[in-house]
C-alpha cells in the first residue's frame, strides 16, 4: 500500500508550531525568524517533506514550468536540454519536455506544453514556419533555439554560421586540402541558412567544391558519402552539417578501408557529446551548449516578466581532433 504523502501539517506537528508558520517558511514570506525557519526545514528535512512547488504556483495562478520541445533523436538536443534545468532552477522553474518523434510533430509536442500551463516554451531546432510562430507566440513567450525563427517576432538563440563555415573551410584550407566537399542538411531546420553561408564562403575558394544535398542523421551521411564515392568524384575532405551525417560519413570510410585523416578528412558541426568520444575524435565546429541553454533561459526568463529580448547570436568555435590531417597526394 502506497504510504501518505507528507502535508504542512505533518511537519508543523513535528516542529511544535502552526501550520501557517511552515507556509511562511516555505514560501520565504515574511513573518519568520532565522532560527525559526531553520528548525522547521531540519524538521522537514528529517520527516522527507518535499515541498509542492508546483500547487505553489497553481495558487498563484503560475505554474513555474517552462516548456521545451526537443527531437529524441538528436544528441545535440539532448546536451542543450542538460544545461538548461540549472539555469531554469536558478530563476526559480523546472522544465516540462515534450518529444518529437516521426509518430508525433512539433505541433502536438508544442500543444502538450500549452495544456500543461507552461509559461514559455523552448523550440529546439524549431521546424515551424515563420507564421506559426507568430501564433504560438500570440499565446506565450516562445524562444527558438539553434537556428533563426524567421521574424523579428520570435526571438532566438543560436551561433553564427558564417563564423562557423569560415573557421571549417579555413582549417581545412590552411592543411592544404583543395577538393572538398559540403553534405547539406536536407529538409532538416536550419539547412537553407547553413547552406548559404558555406556557399558564400566556397565562393570565394579558389579549389573545387561542391554542395551534396544531405539529412540530420548517421543514415543521411552514409548515403551521401556512398555516392560521392561510388560516383568517382574527387574529394580531400567532406564537411558535413551535422556530427550525427559526420558520424555516418566515417561508418562508410571505416567500412570501406579509406583511413580517416590520411586519405580524407571530415569535419562536423555541433560538438556533441558523442564527437568527442575516443574511438572517434570528430573534428567539429563547436556550438557551446552550455552558453546557449544559460542564453536561451535567460531571454525566456526575461519574456515572462514581461521584458522585451531580442535574439542572441553566439560566437562557435573550432574544436580540432584526429579527423582532419594534412591533404593527401591523391583525392578518393
Amino acid at each position: 500500500m502506497a504510504s501518505k504523502r507528507l502535508t504542512m501539517a505533518d511537519v508543523a506537528k513535528a516542529a511544535g508550531v502552526s501550520t501557517a508558520l511552515v507556509s511562511i517558511v516555505f514560501r520565504d514570506a515574511p513573518g519568520a525568524s532565522e532560527s525559526t525557519r531553520n528548525h522547521v526545514k531540519e524538521k522537514a528535512a528529517e520527516l522527507g517533506y518535499i515541498p509542492d512547488r508546483r500547487a505553489q504556483k497553481l495558487r498563484q495562478n503560475r505554474s513555474g514550468l517552462i516548456g521545451v520541445a526537443f527531437e529524441m533523436h538528436q544528441a545535440f538536443h539532448g546536451d542543450i536540454v542538460e544545461h538548461l534545468y540549472p539555469t531554469a532552477r536558478k530563476h526559480g522553474f523546472d522544465l516540462h519536455l515534450s518529444a518529437i518523434t516521426p509518430t508525433r510533430t512539433e505541433k502536438d509536442a508544442v500543444n502538450a506544453l500549452i495544456r500543461e500551463r507552461c509559461e514559455a516554451v523552448i523550440l529546439l531546432g524549431s521546424r515551424m514556419s515563420p507564421s506559426d510562430l507568430e501564433t504560438i507566440a500570440q499565446q506565450l513567450p516562445v524562444q527558438v533555439i539553434a537556428r533563426g525563427s524567421g521574424t523579428p517576432k520570435v526571438s532566438s538563440v543560436h551561433v553564427d554560421d558564417a563564423v562557423g563555415a569560415h573557421l571549417a573551410l579555413n582549417h581545412l584550407i590552411e592543411l592544404g586540402h583543395e577538393h572538398i566537399i559540403y553534405i547539406d542538411g536536407g529538409d532538416a531546420p536550419g539547412t537553407q541558412e547553413r547552406s548559404e553561408v558555406f556557399k558564400a564562403h566556397i565562393d570565394s575558394f579558389a579549389g573545387t567544391t561542391r554542395i551534396v544535398p544531405g539529412g540530420s542523421s548517421e543514415a543521411a551521411g552514409a548515403q551521401a558519402i556512398s555516392e560521392i564515392l561510388d560516383s568517382g568524384t574527387d574529394a580531400t575532405a567532406i564537411l558535413a552539417f551535422n556530427d550525427r551525417v559526420a558520424l555516418g560519413v566515417l561508418d562508410i570510410l571505416w567500412q570501406r578501408g579509406i583511413h580517416v585523416p590520411e586519405e580524407i578528412s571530415v569535419v562536423g558541426y555541433d560538438n556533441s557529446s558523442l564527437a568527442s568520444l575516443n574511438h572517434i575524435g570528430l573534428t567539429t565546429i563547436a556550438q557551446d551548449s552550455e552558453a546557449i541553454a544559460a542564453k536561451a533561459i535567460d531571454v525566456t526568463i526575461s519574456q515572462i516578466n514581461n521584458h522585451t529580448e531580442t535574439s542572441a547570436v553566439l560566437t562557435p568555435t573550432l574544436i580540432t581532433r584526429r579527423t582532419t590531417g594534412p591533404r593527401p597526394q591523391k583525392a578518393i
